[in-house]
């Protein structure tokens, strides 16, 4: 997936877990754990401004665009 979710990242250097994350921004810990292993298929506006609110960061701080390898690449259309 191109996507790559950062949350585990900035957790860390904001030295908070995930538990208490889950705790201030109320969404249950296994949503938040789905999301933190890039499992998550989508995730709401809203709760990406919670996440970013409680942890003073930019939604690019914690969502990364990785290109896929040239090589592997599909052909274009």
């Amino acid at each position: 997936m191109p996507i790559l979710v950062k949350l585990d990242d900035m957790l860390h250097e904001r030295r908070m877990t995930l538990t208490e994350l889950a705790d201030r921004i109320g969404i249950t810990l296994a949503n938040l754990s789905i999301l933190k292993t890039g499992k998550a298929r989508a995730v709401r506006f809203s709760t990406l401004e919670a996440i970013c609110a409680a942890l003073h960061c930019q939604p690019g701080d914690l969502l990364e665009f990785a290109a896929p390898d040239e090589e592997t690449a599909s052909p274009p259309l």
